[in-house]
């Protein structure tokens, strides 16, 4: 078993290398413009020992007890020749997917199978000689997985304390080929992305990683008509236009629509989003909070003021999609997390490229956590600037570098200049359990590690920035965002606690008239408004609506657990799993008071916590450029 084990470690390494440097060789001129194929075999390295420990483990924990019998020699000869198939057998599909779909083989390659008559006719029809080769390889691969694996020679095993031992350092081998890293967190798709082409960041993985991935993710997928009911889809895109205040969209893509600009500009401004972890508005002044954040209130005191924002959910990756893709919230995990998002998915980034924006995002942490790494280098994000990247930062915490890092990071960067204008995402960790950040910035009340502490160490990281960008050169030709994810602490006796999705959202900055304003508010609005302020005339598939414009606003929605609210004026509608939508009057901070049912707008919320589902399964939330061919509508 030994023998059987290191050979097929040693021929499917050479296996999956060969393939990743064919395919490098061949994407050449992609590879070269992305800076060169090091990432690609460094980390490649490390995804192969990853899967060959993942196929190999068992029987090799298991030989140094079983491998003196013919019977284990046998099924481990089987199942190494049906693994070494498996590579072999995505490994050849791979080119032709990348033809194409751009990609390694992923959720696709699984999805056709579904109609293997359908898909067979066609590569048959259309593929004769790709298919003839692949059946030749498989063919060739199968005879030497058979003659490399199924004959080996019964080991003379050690004695039984030599066994233990040996079983406790494979073990140990195995657990770390698998974990990849000693970093905190186990190697995962984001973790080897490295560049802004996805393509190029799905080769470092080997393609059956990639499919078994893709199918790991599906259980984040949940279908809000399972759950919730169903809406024809004509009626869906009807309410979702009507409430959007958009004309119907071309087929495929109902929502896109050009927006034109309320300020339009000389040159387009520079728009810099600074995401705030937790910062619920319970802790800000001028929102009627604690009054935790004197820096942030007086910010609000200059800038254009939401005093009625509501997030979309309780995690970063919610309020990081609505933020930055204008992605309303669904029953299934965000899009960040989501395999068939990681590409082709509208973002900020993607829009602005075509304006000649270059985007960076900016984070204290490791931003291959929550796949936000692989997200935003996959779509349209030219450069990603995270803890490894900060030069001696002043304080590292559990999460990472402290605010003022993050800060310091941003404005290092905006202060480089040029004629290019730039997006900025920069998101903020200090606000965070276990509650850590540097010493002596800030008059603390009892113990330092509390909530209320680190919600003053961010206020002051705030208003330090600011008063650096205020004396800065870019100060004039910039537009600043400056939202919370969510907020802390989120839970009650409500269905919908919606005192606890109250968040600040202020913009400020060149252009910007100091304005209160108290309409109820969206996460998804605030992309479409800052668009229009800094002067892009484009088309987009963003439902949220142009805060610069009258008549918008006046409702937000948001997901909790399994419970979807749809704010619309001063009546919630919280629709749940199996049951019929119960209404009430809102009144804040924690008034509900029961309505009695109102179908129309019963649908309204309906059709908003379906749409999200249906435009990611159907791509629909994209520019038409970015379509797949063939993608159904």
């Amino acid at each position: 078993m030994f023998t059987q084990i290191g050979i097929f470690a040693l021929a499917s390494l050479a296996l999956l290398m060969l393939s990743r440097l064919l395919l490098t060789a061949w994407l050449w001129p992609r590879v070269q413009a992305a800076g060169g194929p090091w990432p690609i075999f460094r980390w490649g390295l490390r995804i192969d020992l990853n899967q060959i420990a993942m196929w190999a483990g068992i029987p090799l924990l298991l030989a140094p007890w079983l491998g003196d019998r013919p019977v284990a020699i046998f099924l481990t000869g089987i199942w190494l020749q049906v693994v070494w198939l498996l590579f072999v057998l995505l490994e050849v599909s791979t080119p032709q997917f990348i033809q194409e779909y751009d990609s390694r083989p992923n959720r696709l390659y699984i999805d056709y199978l579904k109609y293997p008559k359908e898909v067979f006719g066609m590569l048959w029809k259309g593929y004769k000689p790709v298919l003839l080769g692949a059946a030749v390889g498989l063919g060739l691969a199968a005879w030497l997985g058979h003659t490399l694996f199924a004959r080996a020679q019964p080991d003379a095993l050690p004695a039984w304390p030599w066994r233990i031992l040996l079983t406790l350092v494979f073990a140990a081998l195995i657990a770390l080929a698998i974990r990849g890293t000693l970093g905190h967190r186990p190697i995962n798709p984001a973790s080897v992305a490295w560049c802004g082409d996805s393509l190029l960041n799905t080769l470092p993985l080997t393609s059956l990683y990639n499919v078994l991935f893709a199918l790991y993710a599906i259980k984040n997928e949940r279908s809000a008509a399972d759950v919730y009911g169903d809406l024809p889809d004509p009626e869906l895109h009807t309410i979702i236009q009507t409430q959007a205040g958009l004309p119907p969209g071309p087929a495929g893509l109902p929502t896109l629509h050009t927006q034109s600009p309320s300020q339009p500009s000389a040159r387009p401004r520079n728009l810099v989003l600074i995401v705030e972890e937790s910062l619920g508005a319970q802790y800000v002044g001028n929102l009627g909070g604690a009054g935790l954040t004197p820096c942030l209130d007086a910010l609000a005191a200059g800038g254009w003021n939401f005093t009625r924002a509501y997030a979309t959910g309780t995690r970063s990756v919610r309020g990081l999609e609505a933020v930055t893709a204008g992605f309303p919230p669904t029953l299934s995990d965000a899009a960040l997390r989501l395999s068939g998002a990681q590409s082709r998915f509208f973002t900020l980034a993607q829009l602005l490229k075509r304006h000649g924006y270059r985007s960076r995002f900016i984070y204290g942490g490791e931003a291959h956590f929550d796949n936000m790494k692989s997200f935003f280098l996959g779509n349209g994000f030219d450069e990603l600037h995270d803890l490894p990247t900060f030069d001696a930062p002043a304080f590292v915490g559990t999460w990472g570098a402290s605010d003022e890092d993050m800060f310091d990071k941003l404005h290092a960067l905006l202060s480089q200049g040029g004629p290019q204008p730039t997006l900025h995402l920069a998101f903020s960790v200090s606000n965070h359990t276990p509650w850590e950040y540097p010493a002596g910035r800030i008059p603390t009340d009892g113990d330092p590690a509390t909530v209320e502490n680190t919600v003053r160490y961010a206020d002051w990281a705030i208003g330090r920035f600011f008063e650096q960008a205020r004396a800065s050169a870019y100060w004039n030709d910039t537009v600043f965002l400056i939202v919370a994810d969510h907020d802390a602490r989120v839970g009650g006796a409500q269905r919908i606690p919606l005192r606890h999705f109250h968040i600040p959202a202020l913009i400020l900055g060149a252009g910007v008239e100091a304005c209160r304003d108290e309409r109820i508010i969206s996460q998804i609005d605030l992309p479409p408004t800052l668009l229009s302020l800094i002067g892009i005339d484009d088309a987009h598939p963003m439902i949220g609506h142009d805060l610069t414009r009258t008549h918008t606003g006046g409702r937000a929605m948001m997901q909790y657990e399994e419970h979807y609210g749809y704010l619309r004026g001063d009546t919630l509608t919280v629709l749940e799993p199996h049951q019929p939508a119960h209404f009430y009057r809102y009144e804040v901070p924690d008034g509900y008071a029961p309505l009695a049912p109102d179908p129309e707008l019963g649908r309204i919320a309906l059709a908003h916590a379906l749409w999200p589902t249906w435009a990611y399964r159907h791509q629909a939330h994209t520019l038409p450029e970015l379509r797949l061919p063939g993608q159904p509508s």
